[in-house]
């Protein structure tokens, strides 16, 4: 059972918490380069990388990927000035997103040498880490066919919802960035952009859906009890 290192960072502002995730990737990616250069072989479920699973909350900020459409931000530099929303364009795939505060956003930086090598296949891992969250309180989160994150009401393109946002990158097998799941979230900063780029579908949160405050703590201890479920793993403080 891989051991993975919990951080709640509580609220940090998107560029320390982008730069710190940054700094445990080339840490990982030093560690293999070291063994890769090693005559001896070893396998690589030994190499000493060391697993880390962040949760952040975000003040409001809108993070472009890195094939993503500036356009699909709907209001100028100013306004997102006047608003007061950072905007960065980032090195994650999928398009525009928004963190704000009430969200919970988790950062994985794992080696996926020590449990698939298949991006797919971690993806899902990390939807159903959510839908599993969604069902202590009653909601069934879905997969929509071709779309990275978790919905509600998928068989109608109408009442479609997105609850949960995902976008990661990978750099030798080492992931970074993760999910943003609307716990509190206020929903209406996504009526500034087109969000991941899709159009005439609707956000939604947790709060909206059950009509009523969560509390956030608990939310986040749904998702660290599936995560190690899921992922076959045990969390360290």
């Amino acid at each position: 059972m891989q051991e993975v290192f919990f951080q709640d960072l509580g609220i940090r502002s998107y560029k320390e918490v982008w730069d710190y995730q940054e700094k445990l990737l080339a840490e990982n990616v030093a560690i293999k380069s070291v063994y890769r250069k090693s005559e001896s072989a070893i396998n690589p479920e030994e190499v000493p990388t060391i697993q880390h699973l962040l949760f952040v909350e975000h003040p409001p900020v809108f993070t472009l990927g890195k094939n993503g459409k500036k356009e699909h931000v709907l209001i100028t530099d100013e306004q997102l000035q006047q608003e007061g929303i950072a905007f960065f364009h980032i090195n994650r795939g999928g398009d525009i997103t928004f963190h704000g505060p009430q969200q919970l956003v988790g950062y994985p930086i794992v080696d996926l040498e020590k449990f698939k090598t298949d991006l797919g296949w971690y993806l899902r891992n990390l939807e159903e880490v959510i839908i599993l969250t969604m069902n202590e309180y009653g909601l069934k989160g879905e997969r929509s066919a071709g779309e990275t994150g978790v919905w509600i009401d998928t068989d109608d393109v109408s009442k479609a919802r997105k609850i949960c946002a995902m976008g990661i990158k990978c750099s030798r097998w080492i992931t970074m960035h993760g999910f943003a799941l609307n716990v509190n979230t206020d929903l209406n900063y996504f009526n500034y952009i087109i969000p991941c780029g899709i159009q005439n579908k609707q956000v939604t949160s947790l709060k909206r859906e059950l009509g009523r405050e969560v509390d956030i703590e608990e939310v986040k201890y749904f998702v660290k009890r599936y995560f190690q479920q899921v992922f076959g793993c045990k969390l360290l403080a």
